[in-house]
């Protein structure tokens, strides 16, 4: 009997939901609570309402999906004929996404393996779909791991944030870099490392420091091919005028995709964010 390799991710990756279909990827919510409301990711709360609360200064905070919602996702997705899953989450090192979906892993009726990407937004994405397309070409789930694993390992995310203030509330950066920032009066430019938030380089203007994420993202894309992602925050225009310079920059562009994140990630960065993620193919 040939088995059917399904592919899981949480909505954090912030696929578009053409994607999402086209491959038949399972995307579980996190949850965002807002004042004394929990609302699910995705389908109950914008990233808009997120950065209206967050300039009001109303308390934001967010959660991971229990348990039971990745094992009923589990039976569901075995249910429509999956003989083995693969679940692809976001950092562990940001929410306890990943250890929700090893429990509940448990208790699959079908074989479950979970990955901790290190990655979130689109760099995650990316690795759901390659592992997705891996399973499409008949891979079976070590392949489907394996191609999401070497995706991770080759993809990088560059973000821009107007403060440090709102990753310094949630834990996602030190005190003492967010102090740092705050003290100097400088832009900051991070950087996904080793599935933890790091500054990369310390700016003076935020022109200056939209400037070079380009130019970092440009020569990480370097001559071959690529996928891009562009993310923001209440930043359409600029994401949309960065987007358009890469796409003049990068050779070997292959796919771009422009979107606001999600009020999950958008709760901890705060508007003003300005991603980048490349992800060399």
């Amino acid at each position: 009997m040939s088995r059917h390799v399904a592919i899981v991710t949480d909505s954090t990756a912030y696929l578009p939901p053409v994607a999402l279909q086209r491959h038949r990827i399972t995307a579980v919510p996190l949850t965002v609570v807002l004042g004394d409301r929990a609302l699910e990711e995705g389908t109950e709360i914008s990233a808009r309402s997120v950065a209206q609360a967050l300039q009001k200064r109303r308390p934001v905070t967010t959660s991971r999906p229990a348990p039971t919602t990745f094992a009923d996702t589990y039976r569901k997705v075995a249910a429509s004929g999956a003989t083995d899953i693969v679940s692809l989450h976001l950092s562990s090192e940001f929410s306890g996404t990943y250890d929700a979906a090893v429990l509940a892993a448990r208790h699959s009726p079908v074989p479950v393996r979970v990955v901790d990407t290190g990655m979130v937004a689109m760099a995650l994405g990316f690795c759901a779909l390659a592992a997705a397309e891996t399973a499409e070409a008949g891979g079976d789930a070590d392949a489907a791991v394996a191609a999401a694993e070497r995706r991770a390992a080759a993809t990088s995310a560059y973000f821009y944030v107007d403060t440090l203030d709102y990753l310094r509330r949630g834990g996602r950066i030190g005190a003492a870099q967010a102090l740092l920032g705050s003290a100097l009066a400088v832009k900051p430019l991070l950087q996904l490392a080793d599935g933890r938030i790091e500054l990369l380089e310390k700016v003076r203007t935020a022109s200056k420091a939209i400037a070079r994420l380009e130019e970092i993202a440009a020569e990480r894309a370097g001559e071959g091919e690529a996928d891009i992602a562009v993310h923001h925050l209440a930043a359409a225009e600029r994401a949309d005028a960065l987007a358009a310079r890469l796409r003049d920059r990068v050779p070997g562009l292959h796919e771009l995709h422009v979107s606001e994140v999600g009020a999950v990630i958008g709760a901890h960065t705060g508007p003003g964010l300005l991603g980048v993620v490349v992800a060399p193919r």
